[in-house]
C-alpha cells in the first residue's frame, strides 16, 4: 500500500459546522465500457461505487459481500428525507472499476443492516449480499477483533466529488490523518471527504485493513479541505458480519440469532 501523502496538509475548514452524511444526493450515471481491465491486482479494486437513491462507496470484503454505510441504502421520501426502512435490494447497483467508465455492474440480493443508522450516526453500517460472486477481484479485510488505536493513521477512499473537483467520478484516496477520539459507535479523525464518499473504507496506513466506514464529515466545495470526520467502527458489529456471511451462504435472516439490535452498542 502506498504511504499516506499529505497528512495534515490541505486547507482546514474555517468554521465548525456539524458533520454531515457524505452520500451524494444527486445520482449521476456513469456510462459503461463493458470491458474489464486485463489485470485486477491493485488492492483499491476492492473499493466499488454504489448507485441507489443516492451515490455512495463500498468495499468488497468477500467475493459476494460489500461493506457500506447504512444511510446509503435507506429509503427516502419525495423530499429526500430518510425513512426508517431500507430500499429494496433490487434498487441497488454495485459498479466495478475505479475510473470514470466502470467496466461492470452487479446487483444486490440482500441488505444486512441494523435497526438504526438510517440517517447516519449510531448504526451507520450495512453489508450488501451480492447476487453473484465476483471471482478474481481483490478483497479487503475488515478489522473486527479490536477497536482503532488512538493516533492510528487512516486513509479514506471513495468515489465522492466536491463541487470544485476538476475530474469526473472516480475512485480517490483522500487526505487522511490520525484517529483523534474513539467513541462507542464511531471514531473521529480529521480528513478530506466529498459527497459520495459515504460508505467507503477508512484504511489503516500501517496494517492495510479496513478499520472503519466513512459516515459523516464537515465538508465544503474543495476536496483539499480537511475537517472533522466520523467513521463507523466495525468491531462492535461482529454479529452483523457473521449474519451477512451466513445469508450469503444461503441462510434465511429469520433463521439466524438476532443481529439488528442497536440498544446494547
Amino acid at each position: 500500500m502506498s504511504s499516506l501523502a499529505g497528512v495534515g496538509c490541505g486547507r482546514a475548514a474555517t468554521n465548525t459546522p456539524p458533520p454531515m452524511p457524505a452520500a451524494h444526493t444527486q445520482q449521476e450515471e456513469r456510462p459503461f465500457r463493458f470491458q474489464p481491465p486485463i489485470a485486477l491486482a491493485h488492492v483499491d479494486d476492492a473499493i466499488v461505487r454504489i448507485a441507489s437513491e443516492v451515490a455512495c462507496t463500498g468495499t468488497l470484503i468477500a467475493e459476494d459481500l460489500v461493506l457500506t454505510a447504512h444511510h446509503c441504502v435507506a429509503a427516502r421520501d419525495h423530499q429526500g428525507r430518510t425513512l426508517r426502512r431500507d430500499v429494496d435490494p433490487e434498487q441497488i447497483s454495485v459498479e466495478l472499476g475505479g475510473d470514470y467508465l466502470p467496466w461492470g455492474e452487479v446487483k444486490v440480493r440482500e441488505i444486512v443492516s441494523p435497526d438504526c443508522g438510517y440517517s447516519s450516526g449510531d448504526g451507520d453500517i450495512a453489508i450488501l449480499v451480492l447476487s453473484r460472486r465476483l471471482i478474481g477481484i481483490p478483497t479487503l479485510v475488515p478489522r473486527l477483533e479490536e477497536e482503532p488505536a488512538s493516533r492510528e493513521q487512516v486513509i479514506p477512499v471513495g468515489f465522492g466529488r466536491c463541487a470544485l473537483s476538476p475530474d469526473g467520478i472516480q475512485r480517490v484516496r483522500r487526505i487522511g490523518g490520525g484517529v483523534d477520539a474513539v467513541a462507542p459507535s464511531h471514531f473521529v479523525a480529521v480528513a478530506s471527504i466529498c459527497p459520495g464518499d459515504s460508505g467507503g473504507p477508512a484504511l489503516s496506513q500501517d496494517r492495510a485493513d479496513v478499520v472503519g466506514v466513512i459516515s459523516a464529515s464537515v465538508m465544503d466545495a474543495d476536496e483539499n479541505t480537511v475537517g472533522t470526520s466520523h467513521f463507523t467502527r466495525l468491531d462492535i458489529w461482529r454479529e452483523l458480519f457473521s449474519a451477512a456471511r451466513e445469508i450469503a451462504r444461503g441462510a434465511s435472516p429469520s433463521e439466524l440469532p438476532p443481529f439488528r439490535g442497536c440498544a446494547a452498542r
